[in-house]
């Protein structure tokens, strides 16, 4: 099955949400960079970038965030393609990658395992916290703006 961009983001909001207490999926903000998608959790972030293409992925090498990973979002960084398409030798360093087979399912082939990520070699320890903190306030301002805001008060929730 060959996956579009769009079908691989919402795989990757979906794969995220298994992961993180919420995700955004193409957000833009007054933050520099838009990841394909964006999981938060306490004091974590992980990025999830989207490849349909080779060539897609060896020119995402020239972006800005990229070039200057300390200026990237994401504690946890990963590439997601279908199975093959990028090889493991080709990933920057600290990217893990996420394979899609044909049917959907998602298979960490490379990056951080276990239960505690913060002690491997995919830490993005110095990364721009700044931007992720202007999604996070985009995101509730437009809640506020609609209203709704109010909602983060109800213990119901939880």
């Amino acid at each position: 099955m060959t996956f579009s961009h769009s079908d691989l983001v919402d795989i990757a909001e979906k794969w995220l949400s298994k992961k993180c207490g919420f995700v955004f999926k193409e957000f833009s903000s007054f933050a520099g960079e838009i990841p394909d998608a964006i999981g938060f959790r306490s004091r974590e972030t992980t990025i999830v970038e989207c490849k349909v293409s080779r060539s897609d992925f060896f020119s995402d090498s020239s972006k800005y965030t990229r070039r200057n990973p300390e200026m990237g979002v994401g504690k946890y960084r990963f590439f997601m393609c279908a199975t093959g398409l990028i090889h493991p030798s080709e990933l920057p360093e600290r990217w893990g990658l996420l394979y899609v087979n044909d049917k959907g399912k998602v298979r960490q082939k490379v990056g951080p395992t276990g239960n505690d990520w913060s002690k491997s070699e995919f830490v993005f320890s110095d990364r721009n916290i700044e931007w992720e903190m202007d999604m996070t306030y985009t995101a509730l301002r437009r809640l506020n703006l609609r209203g709704v805001i109010s909602l983060i008060y109800d213990r119901r929730m939880f």
